[in-house]
């Protein structure tokens, strides 16, 4: 057991070492970050890594936003240091082993960025020209306006009929279900296949063409059936004797 005297041995002053390392990191740090912008330039993201392989190792470089997010190295023998991280800093020794290969490192990422140079001289952004969809817009107009006449018609009828500001009538036509939906003198929908079904006629705007060209020959049937159903009810009520 040590004696009180060894309590007097003076304690070596590690400042010196502290602040030499905070001065190396802060220089890393912001060299390391403009590598790290040019990968992000590179690659085409914000978000990204890649790892350069030297003799002694690998560095994996991380980019957030384009700035540095970490840079890690795994020397050959195993381990690993954060020479540039949000944790704490690396101790000196495998931080001094880790700097020790940083230039093969840029050298490997200089010899990345030369294998890319020229890479795109042959390439020709060529292609056909874009076929415009205005005719297509104009005729869904055309269709929609059609089906939207018809479907106010049958709801101020139906409106009439029922006595009631607000409702719907739905019937399956070959198998599917159509419910138009009326709110005063508004048609509030017409919608096909159920909840999750699609709107015809709606509020949020107009169908794709081609959920149109699908149902919109479909539309008489639904028609038809309101038809029906209307013709249905004045013979009931020509049943009835007072």
């Amino acid at each position: 057991m040590g004696s009180l005297a060894d309590l007097d041995v003076e304690l070596a002053d590690v400042s010196a070492v502290a602040e030499r390392r905070s001065e190396v990191l802060a220089a890393v740090r912001d060299h390391a970050g403009r590598v790290a912008y040019g990968l992000a330039r590179l690659q085409g993201g914000d978000y990204g890594s890649r790892s350069f392989t030297t003799d002694r190792g690998e560095w994996t470089l991380s980019y957030e936003a384009g700035d540095v997010e970490y840079l890690r190295y795994e020397p050959r023998g195993g381990g690993e240091t954060y020479v540039v991280s949000a944790r704490a800093a690396a101790d000196p020794e495998p931080l001094a082993e880790a700097l020790d290969d940083y230039g093969a490192f840029l050298e490997a990422y200089n010899e990345y960025v030369d294998s890319l140079t020229g890479i795109l001289d042959d390439v020709e952004a060529s292609a056909a020209p874009v076929e415009p969809t205005d005719g297509i817009v104009a005729e869904r107009d055309r269709i929609l306006e059609t089906i939207e006449r018809c479907c106010e018609t049958m709801s101020r009828e139906l409106r009439r009929c029922e006595q009631s500001e607000y409702g719907s009538y739905a019937e399956r036509v070959d198998g599917t279900r159509w419910e138009l939906k009326w709110d005063g003198d508004d048609v509030s929908y017409l919608r096909v296949g159920g909840s999750g079904g699609i709107y015809l006629v709606s509020q949020y705007g107009p169908p794709s063409a081609t959920d149109l060209r699908e149902y919109a020959p479909r539309f008489g049937g639904f028609v038809d059936a309101y038809n029906d159903h209307v013709a249905g009810l004045e013979r009931e009520l020509r049943r009835v004797e007072l």
